[in-house]
């Protein structure tokens, strides 16, 4: 795992976990619209990595927020093998950002 410590690169002020997080969401996004099959949650999964993608470009996501959509996502797509490995790395990524309460 990344550590979360990690430095920002000199002369940017962008957070690298939200540069992973903003990574992780796009190219789960492609892989779920590339994704032939439907299924029942898929527009749960689509409006929840929108809203990831937001809170990633917006710079400061909330945590608390970050961990209920990758709850929704994980209960929309869990299933479907094809997109567990995108799945992974945005729980990854979301992980970078630590626990909100210290708990």
């Amino acid at each position: 795992m990344r550590s979360v410590e990690r430095e920002r690169v000199a002369g940017s002020e962008e957070d690298p976990r939200v540069a992973e997080l903003r990574a992780a969401v796009s190219r789960l996004r492609r892989e779920l619209a590339a994704h032939p099959a439907e299924f029942a949650d898929r527009g749960i999964a689509e409006d929840e990595l929108a809203a990831l993608a937001e809170m990633a470009y917006g710079g400061a996501p909330e945590i608390p927020r970050m961990r209920r959509s990758l709850l929704l996502v994980a209960g929309a797509i869990g299933s479907v093998s094809a997109l567990a490995a995108g799945l992974a790395g945005v729980r990854v990524a979301v992980e970078m950002f630590g626990d909100p309460g210290g708990r």
